[in-house]
Formats: C-alpha cells, structure tokens, sequence
C-alpha cells in the first residue's frame, strides 16, 4: 500500500530579473493507493503530477509531508531550517560516506519507472537493456536467489517475448519504433518483477492507434501477472486514457498540484472505450477542466 500524507513542493527559481523566487509545484497531497490497482494521475500541464511522481519513486525528497510505501519511508523531506539541518546531518553523519558503497544496488522498495522518452540506452541491443536491469537488481542477492548469467539471458527474452519483441532481441534501439522502445521499456520494467509500476506519459511519443494497442497490452500484461497484480500509477494528461486503464482516477487542479477530485472507475474489464459509462466520466471531467479555464461552473456531481 502507498501512503501519501500532506506531500508539498517548493523550488526556488531565478526569475528573467535574476531575482529568487519561490515556486510550488504540489500542495497538501494526501492519498492512499491500495496494492494491485491501476491508478491514473490526470491534470493539465505544468499541475505537479510528474513532481509527484518522482517524490513516490524517491527521485526527489518532499518539501513537506511523508511517503511510505508497505509502511516503510521512502524519503524524508528536506530540511527546512537551520535546526533541522543541523539534526539531518548529525543523523546520517556516519553514514553518509558509505551510503552509496553500502546500499548500493540495494532497493529499498520494490519500484520500477517508466518514462516518456523510453530511457533505453541505444549502445545496448533489446536483450542487453534487458539484462542489464535484472543484473542491477541481481546483484543485490546473494544465495539461492542469485540467478546466473544464462538465467538472467533466459528470463530477459521470456519478457521480450510477453511483450512481443522475441524477434527484435538482437535489434538496436533505433532500429525500433517508437511503439517498440516503449514495450521494451515496459519488457524491462517487468523483468525485475516489481510490486509497483510509476509510469510518466509512457505512450505520449506514439501515433493515437499505437498508443491504444499499447494500453491494451498494458492491461493485459497487469491481468496476466494476477493472483500477485502489479500497482501501476500513471500520470498522463489524456482524459480517455486514464479512464479506460484505471481504477481510479487522481485529478490535479492547475498549479500548484493539489488533488481536484478522486473519480472511482467501476466499470469491468475488459471494458470498451465507447462504453456510455466511461464517456460520461470522461464528459465530466472534460467539464472540470473547463471550469478551471473559465471558471464557470457547467457541471454536477
């Protein structure tokens, strides 16, 4: 279970006059996402979702507020004062030096992330990128658990080949589409077996028809991993997307990124994307963002 409570960001920037100034990206985020869920992060650009993101995945520390994920703590949040400076460093004051030698390789939670650029290094052939995620997270065990090299080969194609690029093992990154990479992005996501998937705008480079076959083999490739589904959080800005996929839908209102509204997707699956249920939510959402827009209040709920 992920356990956001009261999340804030703040960054400072330098303004065109060269003068510092502060910037919110979230406010007062709270959320609990049970385990198995499919859960959709929706608002317009520039709302603080991909922020967010990256404060669940421990990229970045919050400003305010906690995350814990199986109650555990993913990061603290920065220091904001003098005092608490000064009580952060005498905290880790010893183990700082070894951090990186120590837990190296060493996740804390059992996260993999998908980003919208693919971040799949072009030097390194389909199977290569692959591999080289599980002999990250491979070198973290020790014993019985720890696969040898032929295992590692053996279980990179199996999700080559469960998202359909058996075939393309050998190929290069740029010998792929863009529908290609991003099942390679998924293909490694789901090699190193993870209990939650953070997605951010993970089909936003693909034509519309690639971006709907790669949604429904998302969702095949969730249903498939049952009776133990993978949590998948995906921030997007495509109002369809996300109540097609989702369980729940997270909208954000215009910065700074607080939550506007948490939409429950009840319909089952497999659904249809012209389902009379799920046009009417996408209709109201639709009329939320106009709202913002125009602040003018046209809908009800």
């Amino acid at each position: 279970m992920i356990e956001a409570k009261s999340i804030g960001k703040f960054f400072s920037v330098i303004n065109e006059k060269g003068i510092a100034e502060g910037l919110t990206a979230v406010l007062n985020v709270s959320l609990t996402i049970p385990d198995g869920k499919i859960v959709s992060l929706l608002g317009p650009s520039g709302c603080g979702k991909s922020t967010f993101l990256e404060i669940l995945a421990g990229l970045q520390a919050p400003t305010d507020g906690t995350i814990h994920i199986d109650g555990k703590l993913v990061l603290e949040p920065l220091p904001a004062t003098r005092k608490e400076q000064i009580a952060y460093r005498r905290r880790y004051r010893f183990i700082s030096p070894l951090a990186n030698g120590v837990f190296r390789d060493h996740p804390k939670h059992d996260i993999a992330m998908i980003f919208q650029d693919y971040a799949v290094f072009p030097w390194m052939t389909a199977s290569q990128n692959v591999e080289f995620a599980l002999k990250l997270r491979n070198a973290g065990r020790t014993g019985p658990a720890r696969l040898k090299r032929a295992e590692l080969t053996e279980k990179a194609r199996f999700y080559l080949h469960k998202v359909g690029l058996s075939s393309f093992a050998n190929k290069y990154p740029s010998q792929l589409s863009g529908g290609m990479r991003q099942r390679l992005a998924l293909a490694r996501a789901l090699s190193v077996e993870p209990k939650i998937i953070l997605m951010d705008e993970p089909f936003a480079a693909v034509d519309a028809l690639t971006r709907e076959k790669l949604q429904d083999e998302l969702l095949r490739l969730w249903n498939e991993i049952t009776p133990s589904p993978i949590t998948i959080i995906l921030v997007t800005h495509e109002v369809q997307e996300a109540v097609y996929l989702s369980d729940e839908v997270i909208v954000f209102s215009p910065g700074p990124g607080t939550i506007r509204n948490r939409i429950p997707i009840e319909t089952k699956r497999p659904r249809a994307r012209t389902d009379s249920t799920l046009v009417e939510i996408q209709e109201r959402i639709f009329a939320m963002f106009q709202y913002d827009l125009n602040q003018e209040a046209d809908y009800s709920i």
